[in-house]
């Protein structure tokens, strides 16, 4: 029997398509960025999960995530319509310091960036956070819910992390599509917002002159 050729049905682009943006899903080592970019995926993710070995102790910080067997090594991605026009792609960076030289590529041309972050663990996400600051890419910070974490009011997790008011922070469960799909809407609002504020801005500034 003839195998089937070409894309599956699910990955072929609406026609109404008709723009696309680039999303990162950036946070520290088992945050849970494979997972989410998994959940919100409508086509079948890529991952570059590979099984821990001995060769990682020593190396990789494992604290807190002492059960997890395997990491991702280069990037996973995956991609999700918004709306019948507006398509993002998501790229999720490795988590480990040792693979984050593979980041410059993997933020090249991203419009913005969802932080996940595990309120067990939230001092992972202090290097990852200030290497977007350099970049200047717009984040929101997504909380992720694990079962032994515990609650903390958004206002203590924003000193935690040093974030500007203005940055969103939400909570999220990374397993569910529904919940993912909202922190992209979320990130998108901001974005949206980050824009109008510098249109104005411009606007002003001509007016001025």
């Amino acid at each position: 029997m003839d195998r089937p050729t070409g894309p599956r049905t699910e990955d072929v682009l609406p026609d109404t398509t008709t723009a696309a943006v680039k999303i990162v899903i950036a946070g520290g080592f088992g945050v849970g960025k494979t997972t989410l970019v998994g959940a919100v995926s409508e086509i079948r993710p890529l991952t570059t999960e590979e099984t821990m070995t001995q060769a990682g102790v020593g190396v990789d910080d494992i604290e807190g995530v002492e059960r997890k067997t395997s990491t991702t090594v280069a990037m996973d991605f995956g991609r999700i319509s918004i709306n019948a026009e507006l398509v993002l792609y998501l790229f999720g960076t490795p988590g480990q310091e040792r693979f984050w030289f593979l980041w410059r590529g993997l933020f090249e041309g991203a419009l913005g960036a969802v932080v996940l972050v595990d309120t067990r663990r939230l001092e992972v996400s202090f290097d990852v956070i200030g290497r977007l600051e350099e970049r200047r890419v717009p984040f929101v910070v997504a909380v992720n819910s694990f079962s032994d974490a515990p609650a903390h009011p958004v206002e203590e997790i924003r000193a935690a992390l040093d974030l500007p008011e203005g940055v969103p922070i939400v909570d999220c469960d990374a397993r569910l599509r529904r919940s993912g799909r909202d922190v992209l809407m979320t990130l998108m609002r901001y974005l949206q917002r980050l824009a109008l504020a510098t249109e104005a801005s411009a606007q002003a500034q001509a007016s001025a002159s």
